[in-house]
């Protein structure tokens, strides 16, 4: 059995890790896909992205890392796999998991989500919240795999190292 975890991980998060690690176990292989959205402005690139998630998967060796845009249904089915894992963390994630559950149903009726829930000590994690930290110079060791924490750290210093105009 093949599962698909798609998202934008930018960054990755020891969430998202945890995730991985944890579906990792429960498939043959496991496909994460990282989404190019060219509606979204990512603090870092795609192919950054795609080090840091094969850097931190490393000692995974059934997890293969991926870059796809469009639908995920469709790279799903480019990759041989109807079955796509999405984590929540709260019950604020469930209404819209779900919503995209139906909607990738709606799309093939044969694909298939399952959840797992994050664990607990991961479940204040975001994206959002690692960088909000990052930026304003707050140790997120704790959130994020280290070549993470490493790449927040240069970017935040560049960004605040450009002059203001």
């Amino acid at each position: 059995m093949k599962a698909l975890y798609p998202g934008s991980f930018d960054p990755l998060t020891l969430g998202h890790l945890d995730l991985i690690e944890r579906g990792a176990s429960l498939v043959e292989e496991l496909v994460v896909a990282v989404l190019q959205n060219p509606g979204k402005s990512p603090a870092f690139s795609l192919e950054q992205r795609l080090h840091q998630i094969r850097c931190s998967t490393g000692h995974l060796a059934n997890v293969n890392v991926i870059s796809f845009d469009g639908l995920t249904v469709e790279c799903a089915k480019s990759h041989g796999t109807r079955l796509i894992l999405r984590g929540l963390r709260a019950m604020s994630d469930f209404e819209y998991e779900l919503q995209i559950a139906h909607t990738n149903r709606s799309l093939d009726p044969d694909f298939e989500t399952i959840f797992l829930s994050t664990s607990a000590h991961y479940s204040f994690l975001s994206s959002s919240v690692v960088k909000e930290v990052a930026r304003f110079g707050g140790s997120v060791d704790h959130m994020v795999p280290p070549v993470v924490a490493e790449d927040l750290v240069r970017f935040f210093n560049s960004a605040f190292s450009q002059p203001q105009r």
